[in-house]
């Protein structure tokens, strides 16, 4: 299977993920950006700072992506599964990321 291509910023999102960067992911987003994991939801850089030492960089998972919609493979010591990420996004920066059942 090929990889496909993601557009900015989704492109460098998903390498700082993989990366396990919590700085750059966190700079992803606008400063009001948030993340919907499941219908809840963390906005802002406290919040969602939060939310990933727990259950996203913290949790030291890798994204692989499989459809540009973006539908991936996650997996970490929190959780794993297929999930579908939506990117909402805002001139370069992410003003939201929504995660739901693939």
């Amino acid at each position: 299977m090929t990889t496909p291509t993601l557009p900015e910023p989704v492109a460098t999102f998903v390498q700082r993920v993989n990366a396990h960067d919590e700085d750059a992911f966190l700079d992803a987003f606008t400063l009001d950006g948030a993340v919907d994991d499941w219908g809840r939801t963390f906005t802002g850089r406290d919040q969602s700072k939060a939310w990933s030492d727990k259950e996203f960089i913290g949790a030291r998972g890798t994204l692989t992506v499989e459809e540009v919609t973006v539908v991936g493979d996650w997996r970490s010591t929190y959780a794993n599964g297929r999930p579908k990420f939506v990117f909402d996004v805002s001139g370069d920066k992410l003003s939201k990321m929504t995660i739901r059942e693939g």
